[in-house]
């Protein structure tokens, strides 16, 4: 067992909407910039008034204390105000993902009872359509913008707003689970949670300050993006660059020169494809003192290449909603290619077999989670919760070892590990072998029963630009996993796909992959 410790203790009386957002004005921080983006410029003062704004409009559609409030909204200023809008005035805001389709979202709507669902216009096709199909509905639905909408609502409303008495353990806000394993868990979250991360992760890894800009290609709506471009940089009084755009090397280079941020946060899937555009593209990433990812494990090749083209580290991490953020990374003076890094401080860890008990150093286990961010429960899923929560520990799901100087090295989620020729083998390490070779943009491996059902692995690859699929091409990448890696664990298919099924939070779904064989 491992662990690293730093107790957060709070008082009787705690709304994180306070310190978070009411604390500014106190500082003397009005007039500093907030967030800015494609929108303008967003001043602390702003931001208050507008939360504000935000909870009174809310309190106008007849929520009661504890009401859960569906946010389907891009990555624009309303989010903020929505979001803190609902906490301070003690309603639950629930981001949810703004990629699903009308009945994905009708299962939200059915699971958390909401009693309202706020969107941004551009989502009214598969809002309606999923309120339509709902039982029961939503009480109110509205649109973040126009006619008849919480902006309107907001126009009129008071910019005093009365913090509603809550406490640090209270339910403060959801997230639903991504659902890399299939149906999305909404996941709730105490006030407390928010400011655990921030002295954890924030300060504990990255050391924040005032004078850093935040940007986050991955969006607010998951608990990755929630941190990097909305809580980290309110904890610390800095600013923070939003933009509603699809992430892409396009996107994040434009941004990156024109509002010079000092910590970008990318997932690999990203890196892996700004790699590949600075081929012929020079971006400016002068601004930038830390580069961060998580959402998959960095492969070290990326980490390796990133450092040849840009002289940048990037720090992987693993997080994941259910922690709130990261809690394992490796740090600016501590790092390694292919591993995620040691310990946040605040957290603990262990590694466990099939029989719970630790396993020898060295050896693949569950990797099981404990802190004081850890969501209190699966909503009204006590066998979920119980199966996944146990004595303050949870089981995050993946497939762990801490190599001899105690890094800990991902191995793949728990139910995507194989066994080939009785030995467990990580699809994770496979797929990192696989995009060293330089015609491989992204791999997934999964495993596939031969013509004796016997367990072996296969290779989905989607090729960088400018390689074409062939024989020749099959047998290089073949003699390429065969001379990298153990001789059981070479692909003994590979499939050329366009694309990947992924999770928002850009986690390979390889069950999907299994399901289509």
């Amino acid at each position: 067992e491992t662990q690293t410790s730093d107790e957060v203790r709070f008082s009787e009386k705690f709304n994180v909407a306070v310190p978070f957002i009411d604390r500014h004005l106190d500082e003397q921080r009005g007039e500093k910039t907030a967030i800015f983006g494609e929108f303008g410029e967003i001043s602390y003062y702003e931001l208050v008034e507008q939360v504000n704004r935000g909870g009174n409009a809310l309190k106008t559609l007849g929520l009661s204390t504890g009401d859960r409030v569906l946010m389907v909204v891009k990555d624009c200023p309303e989010f903020f105000y929505l979001f803190w809008g609902c906490i301070k005035a003690g309603f639950v805001p629930v981001p949810l993902n703004t990629l699903l389709k009308a009945k994905d979202y009708k299962i939200m709507i059915e699971d958390s009872k909401c009693t309202a669902i706020i969107y941004s216009p551009e989502f009214n096709g598969e809002i309606e359509t999923a309120v339509k199909l709902s039982n029961p509905q939503p009480k109110r639905v509205l649109k973040t913008l126009g006619k008849e909408s919480i902006s309107e609502l907001m126009e009129s409303a008071s910019t005093f707003l009365s913090v509603a008495p809550t406490a640090a353990d209270d339910d403060c806000f959801w997230l639903y689970s991504s659902g890399s394993t299939g149906q999305p868990k909404g996941t709730v979250h105490a006030h407390k949670d928010i400011p655990v991360t921030c002295i954890n992760y924030a300060d504990g890894v990255l050391d924040i300050g005032e004078k850093d800009i935040f940007f986050s290609a991955a969006k607010l709506f998951f608990a990755y993006g929630l941190g990097n471009a909305m809580t980290f940089p309110l904890w610390v009084g800095a600013t923070a660059v939003i933009s509603a755009l699809p992430p892409s090397p396009k996107m994040t280079f434009e941004i990156i020169e024109a509002y010079k941020p000092t910590i970008f946060f990318g997932v690999p899937t990203l890196y892996a494809a700004q790699l590949q555009a600075m081929e012929k593209e020079k971006p400016n990433f002068s601004s930038v003192r830390i580069f961060v990812s998580a959402g998959e494990a960095l492969p070290g090749d990326i980490l390796r290449r990133w450092r040849e083209k840009t002289g940048g580290v990037i720090l992987d991490g693993i997080g994941s909603t259910e922690v709130l953020h990261i809690f394992i990374s490796n740090s600016y003076r501590d790092h390694k290619a292919g591993a995620s890094g040691r310990l946040v401080p605040g957290y603990k860890a262990k590694i466990i077999g099939e029989d719970n008990k630790p396993v020898v150093q060295g050896e693949p286990g569950a990797l099981m989670i404990q802190g004081n961010s850890i969501a209190k429960y699966y909503w009204n899923n006590p066998k979920k919760t119980a199966e996944t929560i146990q004595e303050g520990w949870i089981n995050t799901g993946d497939t762990y070892y801490q190599d001899e100087e105690n890094y800990f090295i991902y191995c793949g989620r728990s139910d995507d590990m194989m066994k080939v020729g009785g030995i467990w083998c990580s699809p994770f390490e496979i797929e990192a072998k696989l995009i060293e070779h330089p015609a491989v943009l992204e791999a997934a491996v999964v495993a596939r029963p031969d013509k004796d059902e016997l367990i072996k692995p296969e290779a989905f690859i989607i090729l960088a630009d400018g390689a074409n699929t062939s024989q020749n091409l099959e047998a290089e990448l073949l003699e390429f996993c065969k001379k990298g890696l153990a001789r059981y664990k070479y692909p003994r298919w590979f499939t050329f796909v366009e694309e990947l099924p992924k999770t928002a939070t850009g986690k390979i779904q390889r069950f999907l992959l299994r399901k289509n064989m």
